[in-house]
């Protein structure tokens, strides 16, 4: 719910606060005024919600009958609630109160931004002079040809770049063209691609300490979107080699290899080794996620996060700086509000069961299954294989096999990154939910009404 825009923060905010209130006491009162069956509302949602997340975990977990139970239980419990919701004549009161909820959650979020995470979203840098020799690496394939959807060749040429263009049909030694492009004079160098590639150019580029430039023309591009960079039209990426900044950031190792996004242990890593994986991508998992969480194929995994030990995780991941909403439920999970911290982001999880799957969907980073952390260093070793054993790895993205122990550091301030003075930034993950806080902003303690705002609140900052 936006503000109404009336050039007064602190009003806004106030009455963005006084909304939320005035919305969770309208939830509780549909609630109570729904003939005692208040509670009812509450406890039959949080079962179903339970029992969808428990019908979820049998349908990946498991095969035949036991597939088709989860399955259906996914599906009947959420049915069921509403069916209980009308047979006891409460569904408007249910209705309505999420109703007010979501608007209540809207209303607070609103209320608790603050104006100065918002402007550090969009990272500043140094002003820099446009590189000299500036050389691109751009795979057409990448995010389905959009390469050429897109004009990039033609662009960055014009803006006094060379372009080396992979070929599709064969495999290329992306990092040795650009050491080879170095070798020849290159003070740039770029891509125009996936982030595993990007991964690999961007080593070279730390290793002769040269700015590196980001095009966003990958299927996800999660690399571009932590550097501000604009996803929906890549071409607008190569302004930097006009009008750019420079940004200093950390760069992921993985046993020698680079890494700019993730790393991923166990589950989906073993997923993505799949041969059939990249053409159905969805089928594959359901095929084969049985044998991974039950043990069959798929081993637990050790690991050790500086000096605190995880074991027997089915999943581990391991970020280029921490993710800015660990819950792997959350709308915002996959974004990174800094990547010069100096710290690697690890979540692992381990389910052992429906119970713990419900705990999970209900409870999110407090589950017992769930571990959210940070460090400097991350040793993974293979579970029952010992050191020695090899694993499967998914680094920034691409399918590997390493021998254990896999090891995980980090340089910080590697990289220097190029980016565009003109990009859009990042989006700015939800502030958290501080009823406090919200209770402070709505109703100040000034007896003449005028906000009196305490120290961090949302107006406390100075004007941009």
């Amino acid at each position: 719910m936006a503000a109404s825009g009336t050039g007064d923060p602190a009003g806004e905010a106030r009455q963005l606060a006084r909304c939320a209130l005035f919305a969770t006491g309208g939830a509780a009162a549909a609630l109570l005024t729904a003939l005692g069956s208040g509670l009812l509302i509450l406890l039959s949602g949080i079962v179903g919600f339970a029992a969808t997340a428990a019908g979820v975990w049998w349908f990946l977990a498991h095969r035949g009958p036991v597939r088709v139970f989860g399955a259906v239980l996914a599906v009947a419990a959420p049915l069921a609630t509403l069916g209980l919701y009308v047979a006891g004549g409460v569904w408007v009161n249910a209705f309505v109160a999420l109703g007010l909820w979501g608007v209540a959650l809207s209303c607070a979020r609103a209320a608790l931004r603050r104006p100065e995470e918002e402007r550090a979203a969009l990272t500043r840098g140094e002003r820099v002079p446009p590189p000299r020799r500036p050389v691109l690496i751009m795979n057409p394939k990448s995010g389905g040809g959009k390469v050429e959807r897109f004009g990039l060749v033609a662009r960055a040429e014009a803006l006094g770049a060379r372009v080396i263009l992979l070929d599709p049909s064969a495999p290329a030694d992306v990092a040795g063209l650009a050491r080879k492009a170095v070798a020849e004079g290159a003070d740039l160098l770029g891509v125009a691609g996936g982030d595993g590639t990007q991964a690999l150019v961007a080593e070279v580029a730390a290793e002769h300490d040269l700015p590196f430039l980001v095009v966003s023309a990958g299927t996800r591009n999660h690399f571009a979107m932590d550097l501000g960079l604009d996803r929906t039209d890549p071409s607008r990426c190569l302004d930097a080699l006009y009008d750019g900044e420079e940004l200093r950031i950390d760069l992921g190792d993985v046993a020698g290899r680079p890494f700019v996004n993730t790393v991923s242990f166990g589950v989906y890593a073993d997923v993505v080794q799949r041969p059939e994986y990249r053409d159905d991508k969805a089928g594959t998992a359901i095929d084969v996620l049985p044998d991974l969480l039950q043990g069959g194929e798929g081993d637990r995994l050790d690991a050790t996060a500086d000096a605190v030990p995880l074991t027997g995780q089915q999943a581990l991941l391991v970020s280029n700086n921490p993710y800015a909403a660990p819950d792997p439920l959350s709308a915002v999970a996959a974004r990174r509000t800094r990547l010069d911290g100096g710290e690697l982001g690890v979540i692992g999880i381990r389910v052992d069961g429906a119970a713990q799957a419900a705990e999970l969907a209900v409870l999110g980073t407090q589950a017992t299954g769930l571990n959210v952390l940070t460090a400097r260093r991350v040793e993974v070793g293979g579970g029952p294989g010992g050191a020695g054993a090899v694993i499967s790895v998914a680094v920034d993205g691409e399918a590997l096999t390493l021998p254990t122990p896999v090891v995980c550091t980090l340089r910080p301030g590697a990289l220097r990154v190029l980016v565009p003075r003109g990009r859009p930034g990042s989006p700015v993950p939800p502030p958290p939910l501080d009823w406090r806080r919200l209770t402070r902003l709505a109703f100040p303690e000034d007896a003449s009404g005028s906000a009196r705002p305490g120290r961090g609140d949302r107006w406390d900052s100075p004007a941009s």
